[in-house]
């Protein structure tokens, strides 16, 4: 891209793993005049107007299998790449950036369609099925896992990580009220939250309280069980906003391990006991877990396989652990890209 490309167009939707790094990435691009594309009822609905213009396309993911909703959804999403040919036009925009998801496909296509560079950012460590069919028609392929690359062998692929607020980067206060030397356990269960784990967490916490620790749990608002468990040592919360300043003071996180969560644990170099979400497309959470695995950053425990009491005493042990913490710390260092939006925005401002 030139040092011309000004107006650029953010397809990024759905999930904080999806708008985070997009977001990020978008406010390093002061010279770019940036609008965003969406879908309705999706959190980028809140997230992005009083940031950038938004405009939604009607559009829905792709079914695993074929069906009687196949031909309708065909149907809009023919209509979803004429609509984005036409802001394209419209808006006179220069280049297109995505973060992936379905919204992706229709932003690539119409971008290619009138001849406009695409920037692709791919954040698991397996590449999503629009990734692997789109990526041949995007200028650069930027991925969050150096691994993933062999699944891309015809895209110019490069390795940049996955951008994280600026937040992340810097040392934030916790406004919490936790005694300054207690073990603090955070659980993460993603934007949606994880009721799953919720479950086991609610049953296994008490061990821990009685092992001096404090708990912030981080619930996401599908619980009906949310408020069932009450203790001086506990915090359940459906969001909260500081998340930076509450992984640098963890000792210890329990968390799904969607691609933005890894690069928000890698940032604060927390450890991770990790249980990836087992109905993700393509189980790529496991994909992204093994990433931290292999190299020490994180444990990996498949829901499956995973009692209360396991978890309890898997916690504990990490806690009576502080030379193997201090090991976990450390070995996220080769999993972070402290500069991970400078050089995607360098990408886009080529």
């Amino acid at each position: 891209m030139s040092h011309r490309t000004t107006r650029l167009l953010i397809a990024a939707s759905g999930t904080g793993g999806h708008l985070f790094p997009a977001l990020a990435v978008a406010q390093r691009l002061t010279d770019c005049e940036i609008e965003w594309l969406g879908v309705p009822n999706r959190l980028e609905q809140t997230l992005i107007p009083e940031h950038y213009p938004l405009h939604a396309i009607d559009l829905e993911g792709f079914q695993t299998r074929l069906g009687f909703g196949t031909l309708r959804i065909l149907r809009r999403f023919a209509a979803s790449i004429l609509q984005v040919k036409r802001l394209l036009v419209e808006r006179n925009i220069q280049a297109v950036f995505t973060t992936g998801g379905y919204i992706a496909a229709p932003a690539i296509l119409a971008a290619r369609l009138q001849g406009l560079p695409v920037i692709l950012h791919e954040s698991n460590a397996l590449p999503g099925k629009v990734t692997r069919w789109l990526a041949p028609f995007c200028t650069t392929v930027a991925l969050g896992f150096k691994d993933a690359a062999k699944y891309l062998a015809t895209s110019r692929t490069v390795w940049v990580g996955t951008p994280v607020r600026s937040s992340f980067l810097e040392p934030q206060t916790l406004d919490l009220p936790i005694p300054k030397t207690a073990p603090l356990i955070v659980v993460v269960g993603g934007s949606q939250g994880a009721v799953a784990v919720n479950q086991l967490v609610r049953q296994a916490a008490a061990d821990w309280f009685d092992a001096g620790a404090y708990v912030v749990h981080l619930t996401g608002n599908c619980d009906p069980n949310a408020d069932s468990l009450h203790h001086p040592q506990y915090f359940p919360l459906s969001f909260y906003e500081n998340m930076a300043g509450l992984l640098q003071r963890a000792t210890l996180a329990v968390s799904r391990a969607g691609a933005g969560t890894l690069a928000e644990l890698a940032a604060t170099q927390t450890p991770a006991l990790l249980i990836p979400y087992p109905f993700a497309a393509e189980d790529h959470q496991t994909f992204n877990a093994r990433e931290f695995e292999k190299l020490g950053a994180a444990l990996l425990y498949p829901q499956e396989e995973l009692t209360s009491q396991h978890l309890s005493d898997e916690v504990l042990r990490l806690l009576n652990a502080p030379d193997l913490l201090g090991e976990m710390r450390d070995r996220t260092a080769a999993l972070m890209v402290r500069d991970s939006t400078e050089r995607l925005a360098a990408l886009l401002s080529r």
